[in-house]
């Protein structure tokens, strides 16, 4: 029996450990070994105990994973140090609430046992997780899904999602315990039959890897994406538009000649199109037949009432101005970064940190389909791409996916990182081409498959020419969104169910 205090170690080193599945390491495994050690000493914990195991778990997971929230607000937001590090530890502290929760119920859910070990654990876990996402505006990082976007796992994506790909990996995780006390009691059939369903479960991830779901729409399309790497620190300055604007402009002329479509990142003109828009509309380059593709810019759109918005707009050789359904407009916005929850009694933080355009409106309501060389485009700023189930409701009628970003606000840290491969999992999720344009990096392009075919290195002013193929066709997740994953998960949880309707273990 290990002591207490010598399990608190290995659960807080665990939860850091974690963070190594992930991008930029990629150790796919560790998502299944280190959720395993949780699982041991949840199996046999009272609820009380189980709650704060899972809290450390979380408050290493977490207060590593995340830790570029802290340079965002220090870095960039000019918070000084003791009153950043509080906000970031209060901020993990929070987040550590769920895997705690999830820890709590799995201990009253059922009596310790296989039935606790093998379907509560796995579901209360994942439960927390999609809660996580949703709940505040949501912050779905760092799910275990999300490790797996370069093992087997990866194939069920376009059937069940992240959420159903994390429901997996904690089933992996409870499978390897059990299979590790069967191989100490020598219990070598329950070893046989634990070590095939844990075979079992990547080999189903192989055959789903042959499913086709989607096929090319039409010949590939000439994309260009732009990273400026234009510094926060001058971005924002009062007068610095122009120059930037040239900047792009510059980076555009190289690639004019050999693209369909130019994607500038978010907040590339930063200000509002209105005020720029007739000297950008003939500064954009033009190739040497004098026609021109079309450019997705990202810029601020705002309203005669005086709401300013996140938005991407379009500009071709035929449209020096964009129409109002050629206007991406943001929907889901950065809590504190863009607007501020409970302004009344917050507002004093952001004149603080003066952050620069952090009171954004969202958009409300449909957003019209942006065609980009003749084919409509689902486009997303900033972490939007991050909520698979929002990003799919204008997936059906598109044949690729763009999004545009300033990832600067993280520094030289882990998210950018995890950012991408988020990216990768929406690409297999919905059967499209994902490309992303980003000031500062990783700006890159992912095939339908999820597979990076190509990036620029973080940090370098420069342009990314290539080709996506517009696919056409709708996966299972992009028609049911978590429906899938949901029914699964109800289904793993029937065995729990059962044991509370049997007398003898009520």
């Amino acid at each position: 029996m290990i002591h207490p205090r010598w399990q608190d170690a290995i659960v807080l080193l665990a939860g850091a450990g974690l963070v190594f599945s992930f991008a930029p390491f990629g150790f796919f495994p560790l998502a299944i070994i280190f959720p395993a050690l949780l699982f041991n000493f949840w199996s046999e914990a009272t609820p009380a105990r189980s709650a704060w195991l899972g809290f450390i778990f979380g408050l290493g997971l977490f207060g590593t994973g995340a830790s570029w929230v802290y340079v965002s607000i220090h870095e960039f937001g000019f918070m000084p140090v003791p009153l950043a590090a509080l906000l970031v530890f209060l901020f993990v502290t929070l987040l550590s609430f769920f895997p705690a929760a999830a820890g709590w119920l799995q201990a009253r859910a059922v009596n310790p046992g296989v039935y606790r070990l093998l379907f509560a654990m796995p579901v209360f876990w994942v439960l927390m997780e999609w809660l996580r996402g949703w709940l505040m505006t949501g912050f779905p990082w760092l799910h275990l899904g999300y490790s797996q976007s370069n093992s087997p796992l990866m194939n069920l994506a376009p059937l069940i999602g992240v959420y159903g790909m994390s429901l997996l990996t904690a089933i992996l995780a409870a499978l390897l315990v059990l299979m590790i006390r069967a191989a100490i009691a020598k219990g070598w059939q329950r070893l046989l039959a634990t070590g095939s369903l844990f075979a079992g479960v990547f080999f189903v991830s192989w055959i789903a890897g042959g499913l086709q779901f989607v096929t090319p729409a039409g010949e590939k399309v000439d994309i260009a994406l732009l990273q400026g790497n234009v510094p926060l620190s001058e971005k924002w300055k009062p007068g610095a538009s122009h120059q930037i604007i040239s900047h792009y402009i510059a980076l555009s002329r190289k690639v004019v000649n050999d693209s369909e479509i130019i994607v500038w990142p978010e907040g590339a003109v930063p200000d509002s199109w209105q005020h720029v828009s007739a000297w950008l509309g003939l500064a954009l380059p033009r190739r040497q037949d004098g026609s021109a593709p079309d450019y997705l810019i990202g810029s601020i759109d705002s309203t005669p009432g005086g709401n300013y918005y996140n938005a991407a707009i379009t500009l071709s050789a035929t449209n020096k101005k964009p129409e109002a359904n050629e206007i991406y407009r943001k929907r889901h916005l950065v809590a504190f970064g863009e607007f501020l929850p409970l302004k009344p009694l917050l507002g004093w933080l952001i004149d603080y940190l003066k952050i620069p355009m952090s009171d954004f409106t969202s958009w409300q309501g449909a957003q019209p389909d942006i065609k980009l060389a003749g084919w409509p485009a689902a486009i997303s700023i900033c972490y939007e791409d991050a909520f698979g189930e929002e990003l799919i409701t204008n997936v059906s009628d598109t044949v690729f996916l763009i999004n545009i970003s300033e990832d600067a606000w993280f520094g030289d840290s882990l998210a950018p990182h995890q950012r991408l491969q988020m990216a990768q999992i929406r690409a297999r999720e919905s059967g499209r081409y994902f490309v992303r344009a980003a000031n500062t990096g990783i700006t890159a392009v992912i095939n339908e498959k999820g597979e990076i075919t190509s990036s620029l290195e973080q940090f370098t002013s420069g342009t990314l020419v290539s080709e996506v193929v517009p696919m056409k066709g709708i996966t299972p997740y992009v028609r049911y969104g978590n429906s899938l994953f949901l029914g699964l998960l109800l289904l793993w949880f029937l065995p729990v169910l059962f044991v509370w309707f049997r007398k003898e273990d009520r």
